[in-house]
Order: C-alpha cells, then structure tokens, then sequence
C-alpha cells in the first residue's frame, strides 16, 4: 500500500466519478457544442452567483487567463508573498501578461485591507500602474490558512473604491467553504433548505457571497474534489468572453473535454461536505507531530495541509527517503520543512500506518 501525502492532485478518480465521465454527453468545446462542459460552467457560475464560466486544463492557467484580461503591459498587481501566482507558475505574471507583482507580506497568507491601500501607486508617469489585487484561498504556503467571509468583503469594499479589480485564485476554496461556518456563526445568511440541492445550503450560500466579492474567480476541481483535471475562471459575461479567446492564445482551446467536465460536475455533487473528513485528519496527524523530538515546530493547521520544519540535525531529503522506506510519499518545502496534504484517498487506514511509521522513524 503506497500512501501519497505530497499533494491532494494525487487522488484518482472513484468508481462513481468514472462512470460519469464515460457516460458524458460530448461536443466540441471550442465551437461551444460541447453538452456537459457547459452544464459544468453554468453549475458552477451559479453556485457563485456568476453570471459566466470557463472551463480550463488548469489553475495555473485560469489565473493567468484573469491577469492577462484584467491588466495592461506595464501595470502592477499586490499579492501575498506566498502567492501561488508569484511562486508556482513560471513567472507567467511577467511572461503572459507584460505585469510586475509587489509582494506584501501578509500575516499566514493573508493580506489586509490597510496593506492595500499603503501599496496603490500614485498616478506618476515614472510609477507602475495599480490595477489588479490577487489573493490565495486557501492559502498553500502559510498551512491551508483561509480568509473568513469578512475579511473578503472588506478587500472587495476596499477595491472598489479605489478602482482596483480583486481576483481569487481559489486553488482550494472549497476547503475554505466547509471551515468557515466553524469561524463564525452567519446568522445574517438565511436560507431555504427545500432548494437544497445536493449541496449542503449553508455551503452554497457562502459560495454565493463569496462570489460577490471578486471581480474573477479560480476554482480548481482536482485539488481537494478528486477530478483528474480542470479548473473553472467565473466572472462576468463580458470578462469570460475575453477569456476565452485568452484561453485560445494560451493553448487552452479543448475539444470533446466534456469527459473531463463530467467528473467536474461528480466532483461538486459529491465531494465538498467530506472535505472535512480530510480536515479532521490532518489536524490529528499535526498534534502527533508536535510529540515527536525531530519535529522544531508544527504551522497551525487550518485545512488539509500540514507544513513542520525538522530539527537542524535532520535534512528534509533524509526524512522523505526514511518515509518512501515505510511507503509513504511526502515533499520538502522550504529549507528544513516538509509538507502533508490529506485528500479524499488518503484512508483512517492510512493514517494509523502513518502514526506507527512516523513513531519508529527515528
């Protein structure tokens, strides 16, 4: 038994989601026949209160479609430092888009309202322009950590009053989705639990005024819901319109992808609610690595990611080829830390022959 903890895009696709895709009704996307990419981008749309989606090969991809669309050469764009658009997609702000990022640093991820407005240039000649504001949910790089429905209203309220659009790279919205409920209580959200659906109401509400919040949204279907592939871009029909022929520059154009969608589609029907499944088990794998003496010091974990640097006598390498010994898969992430991921493949099974190997480790 091989147990995969380097990321949550290791998941393969259920017995349920494969009869799906092979079940799919298709077309070709690029001509916009495609039956089942379409059912997926309206589902999606409406599930954020969008009034359009587009359906992409990645998440990479989506962000960047967004940037290229929301910016000019020339302009500047504020993120985290630990910005998965800034870190992890080949300096594709730069090379797509002709735009340069300003790194603030935010606290676990999260940039502030304040922060924004201290880094908006002034309208000089010699100065970048200040046109875009991304922000990561969850965020990667600071343990899974996710913006409360506050905190992205209060970043939505400062863009637009200063005439700055606000893209969510939402990598792993869904897991945010299903914490939030735990921060606060939104007893000012009402809603109908006869329009249901399969969803879980609370949820879809949520997601609807996250919607309301960002003038582009990315949400990707493999990291955390188990597709094989895909990620959705939603904004406006006037903004998806120019994403698509984005997507076409870009190589994006698919055809009979509505075997890909369909497992999308399973995905959202089946797999957000038992995301908390994979957040009870990484807490639990977080507070056993605490006891352990080769373990310095564990991030708070908040979602499905656990990041723990190693003591200065351990290597990361070292630690990794010991666990790939017990057959258990992991990734170095910084200088001396090593990160987990749980996901929907990753068993209570899995767990407990992880708890006995990291234990006997050393």
């Amino acid at each position: 038994m091989i147990i995969d903890l380097r990321s949550d895009t290791v998941t393969k696709p259920s017995k349920g989601m494969l009869e799906a895709m092979f079940n799919a009704a298709v077309g070709d996307d690029v001509f916009g026949e495609d039956p089942t990419v379409i059912k997926l981008e309206k589902k999606i749309a409406k599930l954020f209160n969008k009034e359009s989606a587009l359906f992409c090969p990645s998440g990479t991809m989506t962000n960047q479609i967004a940037i290229k669309v929301q910016t000019q050469p020339g302009d500047e764009l504020l993120c985290d430092t630990t910005s998965h658009i800034y870190n992890y997609e080949g300096a594709g702000i730069s090379f797509n888009s002709g735009v340069q990022a300003k790194l603030l640093c935010g606290k676990g991820g999260q940039i502030s309202s304040q922060q924004i407005l201290e880094n908006i240039n002034q309208n000089f000649d010699w100065l970048a322009h200040t046109s875009l504001v991304c922000i990561e949910n969850t965020a990667n790089r600071a343990g899974g950590s996710y913006y409360s429905l506050a905190q992205m209203q209060e970043l939505s309220k400062t863009c637009n009053q200063n005439k700055l659009k606000l893209h969510l790279d939402g990598a792993r919205i869904f897991n945010a989705i299903v914490e939030i409920p735990r921060l606060k209580k939104i007893s000012k959200l009402k809603f109908n639990d006869q329009n249901n659906s399969r969803y879980n109401s609370q949820y879809e509400l949520i997601a609807q005024e996250i919607g309301g919040c960002f003038n582009s949204i990315s949400v990707c279907l493999s990291k955390g819901l188990g597709a094989p592939i895909g990620s959705l871009l939603l904004g406006n029909a006037e903004f998806i319109n120019k994403a698509r022929r984005v997507r076409k520059v870009f190589g994006g154009g698919m055809r009979q992808a509505g075997y890909l969608a369909a497992a999308g589609i399973y995905a959202l029907d089946n797999n957000i609610k038992r995301l908390n499944e994979d957040h009870k088990r990484a807490k639990y794998l977080s507070n056993l690595i605490t006891e352990f003496s080769y373990v310095d010091s564990v991030l708070p974990v908040y979602t499905n990611i656990i990041i723990f640097n190693l003591n200065k006598k351990i290597k990361p390498d070292v630690f990794i080829q010991k666990l790939a010994k017990n057959n258990i898969k992991a990734v170095s992430f910084g200088k001396n830390a090593v990160r987990f991921v749980t996901h929907l493949d990753f068993t209570d099974d899995m767990l407990e022959k992880v708890e006995k190997s990291l234990k006997n480790i050393f």
